[in-house]
């Protein structure tokens, strides 16, 4: 829960119902994570639709 201090990622990374919640922890850096993944990954192969829905 966020709002108590927690995280959205856990053991497994983040996963398809915790993705909605990622631009509120990580706020700015969100943008930044999205365009790193997108430089190594353009066509989108690598675990599509999984983080940044």
């Amino acid at each position: 829960m966020l709002s108590k201090g927690g995280t959205c990622t856990g053991e497994h990374g983040v996963g398809i119902g915790k993705a909605k919640y990622q631009r509120e922890e990580h706020g700015p850096a969100y943008g930044t994570m999205k365009k790193i993944k997108d430089l190594f990954d353009p066509n989108h192969i690598l675990n599509p639709g999984k983080i940044f829905i």
